[in-house]
């Protein structure tokens, strides 16, 4: 058995995933090692997200993490006796892990808490957006590790010249300012977290899938190009939208919303 067989199979303990109702609830499960990443775990992120992307009934995934800390960066215990060429491929597994995220169809919502640390930010910043713990803060220690990561996300999330910034100098980002920054969208009561989550995942499933799934890749493929390329992709969007005839699901829907609406007003 290889080193890379052994660790797929001591992979299934790191990531928790369970699937109710359209919402699939992904947790980070190393709660003894404060979740911080190793191997396994990429691996394990990697199948999980490669797996929910290929459900057609689900409708949002919502990522958290257990114990009293989100993510505590890499694990550098298990870079101990390794050589370069192993800590390259571990890498590689990281950037394919959260890749995987990224791309899944679904939106992806961080519920994340407590310190994040390192690829805990590249986690947070690979689902679509984050709701915040109020005692959530962010490092970015990467540099001070020797080594280098978070350069690319963070500076798009909340530009390059603040990036730099957190880079350089590997400071405490409180929740309050990330939201400020852009880092994450909203902040909340720790004991308000996994609710704000629910609720939050409730509204998106209500959409239809379609629509939903095309939003998303619009809005990431139009980031990427100009304004006149990115209405170009809208409009294959909404073509493919056309072609579904799903769309007039949501006429009706906001027809009968309407309705009631109405109704209630009239006897109000």
């Amino acid at each position: 058995m290889t080193a890379d067989e052994e660790s797929r199979m001591s992979s299934t303990d790191r990531v928790s995933c369970e699937v109710t109702g359209g919402v699939a609830s992904v947790a980070l499960a190393r709660p003894d090692a404060r979740n911080a990443v190793d191997l396994p775990m990429c691996l394990r992120l990697r199948s999980v997200f490669d797996e929910l992307d290929a459900d057609e009934d689900l409708r949002v995934v919502l990522l958290s993490a257990q114990g009293p800390s989100f993510c505590a960066g890499a694990d550098l215990k298990e870079r101990v006796g390794k050589d370069a060429a192993w800590v390259r491929r571990r890498r590689v597994a990281s950037f394919a892990a959260y890749a995987a995220i990224e791309r899944c169809r679904r939106p992806v919502i961080a519920l994340v808490h407590g310190p994040v640390v390192g690829s805990g930010g590249e986690i947070t910043l690979a689902a679509d957006f984050a709701i915040a713990a109020a005692d959530t803060s962010f490092r970015f220690p990467e540099p001070h590790w020797g080594t280098v990561g978070a350069t690319q996300r963070l500076q798009r999330a909340i530009g390059k010249r603040r990036a730099k910034e957190l880079l350089f100098t590997n400071r405490p980002l409180p929740a309050a300012e990330a939201l400020d920054l852009g880092l994450v969208n909203r902040v909340v009561p720790p004991d308000e977290l996994a609710e704000t989550g629910a609720e939050i995942a409730r509204t998106i499933a209500k959409a239809p899938p379609l629509a939903m799934a095309l939003t998303k890749r619009s809005v990431d493929l139009g980031g990427e190009t100009d304004l006149d390329r990115g209405i170009r992709i809208e409009m294959a969007a909404i073509e493919q939208c056309l072609a579904d005839g799903g769309w007039r699901d949501g006429v009706d829907s906001f027809t009968l919303s309407t309705r009631r609406t109405q109704e209630d007003e009239r006897w109000s």
